[in-house]
């Protein structure tokens, strides 16, 4: 069993979520020890809210669960990568795909490349 440590960052760890089937990014979370219990005994991605203080199952309110399909460990045993089955269409609470759905240029000016699945923000 793996043991993660979470005395780095405040009792959390980085956790980057990745779409099971295509590789995409979807986004970055944070989890504690309670969160990372709930995701291992559920199997669905449950994180831990830094502006709400409290553990947030991904999707719970807005129907777009993440289904962990695998799960990876850095070698500091300090970040997880969740391989997800993205339920409902979109990771992000602002209503795209993923939460990296801007692009800077070379110029400095940023470009939307995402792709909007609905059009009325959640709240995160």
């Amino acid at each position: 069993m793996v043991n993660l440590n979470f005395n780095k960052i405040n009792g959390l760890v980085p956790a980057i979520v990745q779409d099971y089937e295509t590789g995409e990014i979807l986004m970055l979370a944070f989890m504690n020890q309670e969160a990372w219990e709930a995701t291992l005994s559920t199997g669905k991605a449950t994180y831990f809210s830094r502006s709400r203080q409290k553990l947030w199952v991904k999707g719970e309110t807005s129907g777009n669960l993440q289904i962990v399909k695998e799960i990876l460990v850095d070698c500091d045993e300090d970040t997880v990568l969740l391989k997800v089955e993205q339920r409902g269409g979109a990771a992000c609470h602002t209503g795209y795909r993923s939460c990296f759905y801007r692009k800077v240029e070379n110029d400095g000016s940023v470009k939307n490349i995402g792709k909007l699945i609905f059009d009325e923000p959640i709240k995160s």
